[in-house]
């Protein structure tokens, strides 16, 4: 018998008895001692299956048993990324990597390791995230997703005891240490409050009362400082995912496609993975690295993904304080006393620092959000920071509910049972031929009659632009009340989501729900979810454009979704290019006009003068004023292809050409190079290019890459296209799923995966999911590990 016949022989045994035992055995239930780095109370395991790429498929006899799976094989490929994600919940980060160093901004938004430790030190310190668990379902976590992140942590943990670290980045590091079942909660809230307080955290952390010395001045024009601070397009995270009913394809049954746009390094990277309790949960898909659930994915009947949403998932509160009294304000005419917390922390080399955060009925107090929106807190005025996801730790039951719906119809359900979303869409399709959009995340509940009755001057100006209100805090009738339907009460009910279901096509790249399908514009929902009659991004215009073309063809099949991923087309040159060209033929530059007349207006690898307009269009859109860069304007009841014309005769134009001409010239890129030669990163000392545009060319498939001319070009990704999936179904019990993690499984530079996807992709290639048994254990490369704690 050979190896791999043993190897497959071993494994079918046990999948029979793990399956056997799991229909003798009920689900296991908590520690009652609550140990916090035995949370299992010992015992636990899983048999994990790999298949090509490192991919791992957990099987488990109950959640907490699937939880030590999941947390084993993520350390195995990610220990050192989780690592430093701990040391950050922790509030450790000064005393191992220096007060005045920068986070690599996963998991907020500091700005230095000093300020993300005071606040994550902070909201330890006040147990905010052990009362959110102690709260009851469906307000607080179900017991299934509590039963998952005790495993998860006994999994992680076992391990690390079991097994060496390879990886340089963390190996015999002070801070690559077991963890404690309350580490994991707080890595999993810290993903909940990323766009509240977690975006405001250098504020919250900064803000003290005034002594006396001038506050920081405020922003000449809040409105457009409140828009840079919440535009997302060249955020960190975005995505474009499609749904396509069974009207458009060919064989009646629903289509998926997603694109998240996530970064590359860090703690927001994505990890890949089958989950199984049989009889209960067979879920595939990409998980954010340190929670429990499968975040984009798909089961044998639906697929789902996600697109960050343009909900504004906070407001303000503006403070009248009490004469004499900074630290006490005014409502409905009787003085409040603020909440005064220290933090204390631990600084490599130094003495401890502490800091004192104030907090009131609304939240904590701040003095800014980001370099935009300065909000001096002076004698008179401060600011509280209202995150309703800051009560929220739902995010993981919902997902489990995506794993356990059998349709669309149960997607919306799992959305409307849990409200755990923070800040992202969902989009689905399952195997009958549902499509399903939804904005249902937990946003405040800010509607605009709120709005209009209690905003502050500020809050006039902010909420037009972006969405951020800022309220009156000094009268109760200012509060944000409660929808009958909403889980707790200051939040949106379900009822109020934009929504679409079974349109042909559902679509979203990061702009409002308006234009999920052109043809069924979403209208009517409040300013806070976003705006609707207003000009989209460019992105969005070619992703309509692509998905309207392809569901009017009619006749899809998963082939059709892998085309459109890597189709690599740059609206932007389609809309702009013939322009282009002829003003550069009207300054008579030569050369760059027959490399740009004769460019494929793709971002493909191979594409000669991508490079080119690239280079130009960075350039010119931030030097000329956006009334000033089109002939033809914005029209909403033509917005997909408006505004159109570029102006050549703009003020910027001649000046960003000869730049990029002068640019590459001057590093050597010869204007026709292709695109693959200088956009490319690096794994093992090798170069691999990489294909794909950034967020203003408006590429589907989307990268952001690091401009280094001396060192040839694009040579690293921040951010971009990570876990890709596209799913059908043929009516057999298998789907029909093809993905790919465009930064492969390992961050560890000695693993064998932690370049072979980012090869396939640099070639665009995909992987076939391996979602049933038969697929599994026929495997070339099935290697069968049994984690179990010792």
């Amino acid at each position: 018998m050979s190896l791999r016949t043993r190897t497959r022989s071993c494994a079918v045994a046990a999948v029979a008895l793990l399956t056997a035992a799991t229909a003798l055995s009920p689900t296991a239930s908590a520690d009652p001692g609550g140990a916090e780095l035995r949370p299992s109370g010992g015992g636990l395991s899983a048999l994990i299956r790999y298949t090509e790429y490192g991919i791992p498929h957990i099987l488990a006899k109950d959640y907490a048993n699937l939880g030590f799976g999941n947390g084993w094989a993520q350390a195995n490929d990610q220990a050192c990324t989780l690592a430093e994600g701990f040391a950050t919940v922790r509030g450790e980060r000064s005393r191992f990597f220096g007060a005045q160093g920068k986070p690599d901004g996963s998991l907020s938004s500091a700005s230095t390791n000093l300020a993300s430790d005071l606040f994550f030190r902070g909201i330890r310190d006040a147990g905010t995230v052990a009362r959110l668990m102690a709260r009851p379902a469906p307000v607080g976590p179900g017991r299934q997703v509590e039963e998952l992140m005790r495993g998860w942590t006994a999994g992680y943990n076992a391990w690390l005891k079991q097994n060496r670290v390879t990886d340089p980045a963390c190996r015999g590091a002070a801070w690559l240490r077991p963890v404690t079942l309350s580490d994991v909660h707080h890595l999993n809230y810290s993903f909940s409050v990323l766009g509240g307080q977690g975006r405001g955290a250098d504020g919250i952390t900064a803000a003290q009362p005034p002594s006396g010395a001038a506050p920081r001045t405020a922003a000449t024009d809040p409105g457009e400082a409140a828009r840079r601070f919440f535009d997302t397009s060249d955020a960190a995270m975005g995505s474009n995912a499609v749904a396509f009913s069974g009207s458009t394809t060919a064989n009646k049954r629903g289509l998926l496609l997603g694109n998240p746009h996530y970064p590359w390094s860090g703690g927001r990277r994505f990890w890949q993975s089958q989950q199984t309790i049989p009889g209960e949960i067979n879920v595939s898909g990409g998980s954010l690295i340190g929670s429990t659930t499968v975040s984009i994915g798909h089961t044998a009947r639906i697929a789902w993904s996600h697109t960050v949403a343009t909900g504004t998932t906070m407001n303000l509160h503006q403070l009248t304080l009490a004469p004499g009294d900074p630290t006490a304000y005014v409502v409905d005419g009787r003085p409040e006393k603020m909440t005064r917390r220290t933090v204390t922390v631990q600084v490599k080399d130094g003495a401890p620092v502490t800091r004192t955060q104030w907090w009131t009925r609304y939240g904590p107090v701040v003095t800014g959000l980001g370099a935009q929106l300065p909000l001096p807190w002076t004698t008179t005025t401060a600011y509280a920071l209202n995150d309703p996801n800051a009560t929220n730790l739902r995010a993981g039951d919902t997902a489990l509910g995506f794993s356990r719906a059998r349709d669309v119809n149960g997607v919306q359900e799992a959305l409307r049972r849990t409200q755990g979303l923070p800040w992202v869409n969902t989009i689905a399709a399952d195997s009958s031929g549902g499509s399903f959009f939804s904005q249902s995340q937990v946003l405040p509940r800010i509607t605009d009659e709120l709005a209009q009755r209690c905003s502050t001057p500020l809050g006039r100006a902010t909420y037009r632009t972006s969405g951020l209100a800022v309220l009156d805090g000094s009268r109760t009738d200012c509060a944000l009340g409660s929808d009958r339907d909403a889980i707790e009460p200051g939040i949106f009910g379900p009822s109020k989501m934009p929504t679409l279901k079974n349109a042909p096509y559902a679509e979203n790249s990061n702009d409002s729900a308006w234009l999920t399908n052109a043809d069924r514009p979403i209208s009517g929902y409040e300013r806070v979810f976003g705006s609707y009659g207003t000009q989209r991004s460019m992105r969005t215009r070619g992703a309509v454009e692509d998905v309207a073309a392809m569901a009017g063809r009619g006749r899809l099949t998963v082939a059709d979704l892998q085309r459109q991923q890597f189709a690599n087309r740059v609206p932007a040159a389609d809309l702009t290019v013939d322009e282009v060209v002829k003003g550069c033929e009207d300054l008579r530059l030569g050369a760059p006009c027959d490399v740009l007349r004769t460019w494929d207006r793709k971002t493909d690898t191979g594409s000669r003068g991508a490079l080119l307009f690239d280079r130009f269009w960075r350039a010119l859109l931030p030097s000329v004023p956006a009334a000033s860069l089109w002939r033809t304007p914005f029209d909403a009841a033509d917005p997909v292809r408006t505004p159109r014309g570029l102006n050549t005769a703009a003020p910027g134009f001649a000046t960003a050409l000869r730049g990029a001409v002068a640019e590459l010239r001057a590093a050597g890129i010869p204007l026709d190079a292709p695109l693959g030669r200088h956009q490319f990163v690096v794994r093992g000392g090798k170069r691999i290019p990489v294909h794909g545009g950034t967020e203003s060319l408006g590429v589907w498939n989307k990268v952001e890459p690091v401009w280094n001319a001396a060192g040839g070009g694009y040579t690293e990704v921040t951010t971009g296209s990570s876990y890709l999936q596209a799913v059908g179904w043929n009516g057999g019990p298998c789907p029909v799923a093809k993905t790919l993690l465009t930064y492969s499984q390992s961050s560890n530079p000695v693993s064998p995966y932690h370049s072979d996807q980012t090869e396939l992709y640099a070639g665009e290639k995909w992987v076939t999911s391996r979602f049933c048994e038969g697929d599994i254990l026929t495997s070339p490369k099935l290697r069968v590990v049994w984690a179990r704690e010792r």
